[in-house]
């Protein structure tokens, strides 16, 4: 190679992705996908790297083939040094990917191969770059799977077209038939009016009922994915009218979140966040955030259904990012907050910073106005300084009585949470607004540093979302989509990585010649 050449090539990202992904890719976990013929038919460091490089470059498989076929930066990259020195065809990265979805599938319990990789690498790139993890920050955001937003009446009939399409044509009946028509889809889908909308979708649900009826009285459709999708479909969308002796369709109020959004993907749910609805996934990704890092890491993320919020994500998530990188604070916004999730962090010596609180600022006065015993919650002192009569803590509040003189002439009276009674003014304070008033005390205190530090992970969710086609992916399935964002957000970090490195070089040639900057060849 000339010189020149290999002078170039030592400036691109491809020899910092084979020195700290390639060959820090560890095989052993992978054995298992390969139980039933041995060994893999290739090697599964390449397969990893290409599927990581995929996704870093938002490559089609297509691309992804020709590029390993044809462009030297690629090979380098996974450890190869002449072009054409390895084939590699579709159904060696698809076989691939169906054994890592299976084995996820199958063993729910161990632990996620991408995952575990993911891990390994990100410390590797933390290692190398001098990478605080001490602070971080934690966000979700919702995507979709590759499905079609759909409303009632087009979700009824792909459920419905599926499970006809897996009937035998001897075995439907003249209305079936029709369903495969490709003007039956026009006419109901495309030519119905608004008005119509109602009939038309009791019309489909009816179908669906025969449909039903008639895989019933076919054995081996009976444990079909499109039975039972159309048996969940039917039980979550109508009901049996007993007048009419025909399926209604229910309420729309009445359909729970978790309900099927496509006849193709059983897992996608709906949530509405803010005023932003989706079907699909969440994603929640904690990064560092230390303001002596060089650049910030991704260090842990999840992939849910939607519908799972943002509280129980960091519940589940806090103690794993703790373990696997001994964070100390975490900066998370007040979607998070709740009294679980502060114990959780006290157990973990963990110290959460909100950016804000869900719900209003209470009009009257603070509760941390009043003296509270820190270990008993027992009520000591009013903000005046007044000593109760008795109080005590039941039912999940802390209960004060005071002295009616002293209260009827205080000049606190109406921001205070007394009420009168025959004998005396009570005070009853909820045991969780006592925890929620300290919080919001932090809060204000600590407010702008506090938004600083969360708010830039807003621009990593846009990065996956803009660089790596998280809005929408390519795959359908919680295992399929958990699988695909791990490599997504392993790509961010690696683009990240590779930056700071070159940006690193850069500097060492200035210091030692003053000489030219190395350019990221693409």
């Amino acid at each position: 190679m000339d010189s020149r050449i290999k002078a170039k090539l030592e400036k691109s990202w491809a020899p910092i992705f084979y020195k700290y992904v390639f060959c820090n890719i560890d095989e052993k976990p992978f054995s298992v996908l390969y139980s039933d013929t041995g060994r893999a038919n290739f090697p599964v460091n390449i397969l990893l790297s290409l599927e990581y490089i995929k996704h870093l470059k938002n490559y089609s498989d297509d691309e992804l083939i020709e590029n390993f076929n044809f462009n030297y930066l690629i090979n380098y990259a996974v450890g190869i040094r002449t072009l054409g020195g390895m084939n590699l065809s579709e159904k060696t990265l698809y076989d691939f990917r169906t054994r890592i979805y299976k084995y996820l599938i199958k063993h729910p319990e161990q632990e996620d191969l991408i995952f575990g990789q993911f891990l390994n690498l990100t410390m590797i790139f933390a290692k190398e770059a001098g990478i605080c993890m001490k602070e971080q920050r934690i966000d979700s955001t919702m995507f979709m799977s590759n499905i079609k937003k759909a409303g009632r009446v087009a979700l009824a009939f792909d459920v419905l077209y599926r499970a006809v399409k897996s009937i035998p044509e001897d075995r439907l009946s003249e209305n079936l038939k029709k369903v495969l028509n490709p003007e039956f889809r026009t006419e109901v889908i495309h030519k119905t009016k608004p008005s119509e909308g109602e009939s038309r979708l009791e019309m489909l649900l009816n179908l669906c009922q025969e449909t039903k009826e008639t895989i019933e009285n076919i054995s081996e459709l009976k444990n079909s994915d499109a039975y039972r999708i159309l048996e969940r479909f039917l039980s979550e969308q109508a009901y049996y009218d007993e007048q009419t002796k025909k399926l209604k369709a229910k309420d729309s109020k009445s359909i729970p979140s978790d309900s099927l959004q496509s006849a193709y993907d059983e897992d996608a749910t709906y949530r509405k966040k803010g005023n932003k609805a989706e079907s699909g996934y969440v994603l929640n990704l904690s990064e560092t955030c230390a303001k002596e890092n060089s650049f910030q890491l991704i260090t842990d993320y999840t992939v849910e259904k939607n519908i799972k919020s943002d509280v129980e994500l960091l519940k589940e998530r806090l103690p794993i990012i703790k373990q696997n990188t001994k964070c100390q604070e975490v900066y998370v916004d007040g979607g998070y907050y709740s009294k679980e999730v502060v114990q959780i962090a006290k157990e973990n010596c963990v110290e959460v910073h909100f950016t804000d609180l869900n719900g209003r600022k209470p009009v009257r006065m603070s509760v941390s106005e009043y003296e509270i015993d820190e270990e008993t919650k027992v009520i000591k002192k009013c903000p005046r300084g007044i000593i109760p009569i008795h109080a005590s803590v039941k039912k999940g509040q802390t209960v004060a009585h005071f002295p009616k003189e002293a209260c009827a002439k205080c000049e606190l009276k109406n921001q205070c949470y007394c009420k009168e009674q025959k004998k005396d003014y009570v005070v009853r304070v909820n045991l969780k607004s006592i925890e929620a008033a300290k919080q919001r005390e932090k809060i204000e205190c600590r407010c702008e540093g506090n938004k600083s530090k969360r708010a830039a992970i807003e621009g990593t969710n846009s990065a996956l979302k803009r660089g790596h086609g998280l809005s929408k992916l390519r795959v359908r399935g919680l295992v399929k989509c958990r699988v695909n964002v791990g490599l997504k957000v392993l790509a961010q970090n690696f683009k990240r990585f590779a930056r700071y490195m070159l940006e690193r070089a850069k500097k060492a040639i200035g210091e030692r010649q003053g000489g030219s900057a190395p350019v990221l060849v693409q």
